[in-house]
């Protein structure tokens, strides 16, 4: 006969929002179950952030050896330890794992399932041999890769993020299918390792960014001998003699065979509502994922989604961010609403991409009068000390002075963003960057400059040189 449990939270995946809600909720005052019927940590710790990040670390050193030489200093070509690269990977995920942990989630109080959930009805979830009855509940089951339907794809081995990091050896030649920030993070990081790299991107890699600034990324991956083909559709995949893999391409009416000796898959993701019983709860769902409403409710009001299972982009602090506003509303009571208007995304390349809010082709789509604010890092006292001067940053603003959107794309955009978000966040215009005082030299001098540049025309304008001369009459 099964167990049964009445709680007032419980929470369905143990990823960063499952987890934030579940800490959250139980050191509130509130009873909290956790399902989790895989790793806890989900694919942020085990398969995609963390990794990733460590992966691209080590590719980063390796390149900064080869280019020590622009400071006068020689090094010889770096020697790859491939096990020493794997050590390291791994050695990041179980650093942070205790955080996410059972053992500390028991800790805090919080029952944590080990075992599949699923709704069985609108107020009940079966895990296991339990069945838990909750006030409220909340499906934090995130996404995983998503895996065409190419021809062939079932013959050949191939590669996701959740594979990818296991590899005991360097790839001789990796394919990669996808443009976007998987992609394009594995390709320079394989490349930067000692591994020949493809990329295959049907369109244009990173298409929800800035063209110009993606094309600075898209110029250093090739200046490190990245294959970047785009507008190519992979039309079918072939077993080669040994391990080798063929991916025929197709251009312009033209087929190409390309072939390597592993293949990366890094077309997207896709949510993880199977097998949720969704149904059975009257929870509305497409393929895209689980719609819910601004307060992050599905549409049985007792059950809310947040992170990637609900589709849209797909970032781990979006869904840290969503916790926070489904504690308020489930614990609280408080009528919370969920706003992505300032919700970063940073590419970790080198140099690395950064994006908040509206880019130049959003703004003018939607018809919105702006300017467009930029600065180039070769114009950063600090960019041109550490020799680092790819790069730009542009500020998309109204007349008036109101934020839409900014992009960085070079070193350290993943940091240097977040003035443009805390300053879009708090509903500040551009006056509020261009009157800060940046200290020097630092590279954050950029958004100053950038934000100082609105004024520049009314500053230095006939009209300014009047007044000043008038005024120096008096003395």
């Amino acid at each position: 006969m099964a167990q049964e449990i009445k709680t007032d939270i419980c929470v369905i995946g143990a990823g960063s929002g499952g987890l934030s809600v579940a800490a959250g909720a139980q050191q509130m005052g509130s009873d909290t179950v956790l399902i989790e019927k895989d790793k806890m940590g989900g694919d942020c710790l085990n398969t995609g952030c963390v990794p990733s990040k460590a992966l691209l670390a080590a590719g980063h050193a390796a390149e900064a050896v080869r280019e020590a030489q622009r400071f006068g200093i020689a090094a010889n070509h770096p020697e790859i330890e491939w096990n020493k690269i794997h050590a390291h990977v791994h050695g990041a995920i179980a650093t942070i794992e205790p955080n996410d942990s059972v053992e500390r989630f028991e800790g805090l109080g919080v029952n944590v399932i080990q075992a599949e959930g699923r709704f069985i009805d609108r107020r009940t979830v079966e895990a296991g041999d339990v069945r838990i009855t909750a006030r409220r509940f909340v499906i934090a089951t995130g996404s995983r890769a998503l895996v065409p339907p190419i021809t062939g794809l079932d013959d050949v081995s191939y590669l996701t993020n959740e594979t990818i990091f296991d590899l005991k050896q360097r790839p001789r030649h990796l394919l990669v299918v996808g443009g976007g920030p998987i992609g394009l993070e594995m390709a320079q990081a394989f490349r930067n390792l000692g591994a020949d790299v493809t990329v295959l991107e049907m369109f244009s890699i990173l298409p929800k960014d800035d063209p110009d600034l993606v094309d600075v990324v898209r110029q250093r991956l090739k200046a490190q001998g990245v294959d970047i083909r785009e507008g190519v559709k992979v039309v079918r995949l072939e077993k080669k003699s040994g391990t080798d893999i063929a991916v025929f391409v197709e251009k312009d009416g033209k087929e190409e065979a390309i072939v390597g000796s592993h293949l990366l898959i890094a077309t997207g993701r896709q949510a993880n509502i199977q097998g949720l019983g969704l149904d059975e709860a009257n929870i509305e769902h497409t393929a895209a994922g689980i719609k819910v409403d601004a307060h992050l409710r599905t549409t049985n009001k007792k059950v809310f989604a947040i992170g990637d299972v609900t589709g849209g982009l797909q970032f781990t602090h979006r869904a840290g961010y969503q916790a926070g506003i489904v504690i308020r509303n489930a614990l609280f009571r408080l009528p919370a609403k969920s706003d992505t208007h300032a919700l970063p995304w940073v590419t970790y390349a080198d140099p690395e991409l950064a994006q908040v809010g509206l880019t130049e082709a959003n703004a003018r789509a939607q018809g919105l009068g702006h300017k467009v604010l930029t600065r180039p890092f070769k114009e950063n006292d600090r960019a041109i000390a550490e020799a680092q001067t790819d790069g730009l940053i542009k500020a998309i603003v109204t007349p008036k002075g109101h934020i839409l959107g900014a992009g960085i794309v070079g070193p350290h955009a993943g940091e240097l963003i977040q003035t443009w978000v805390l300053a879009m966040s708090s509903k500040l215009k551009i006056g509020a960057v261009a009157g800060m005082i940046a200290p020097y030299p630092t590279l954050g001098e950029i958004s100053k400059r950038a934000a100082g540049s609105f004024y520049t025309p009314s500053l230095f304008s006939k009209r300014t040189r009047m007044i000043v001369r008038f005024l120096s009459r008096f003395g």
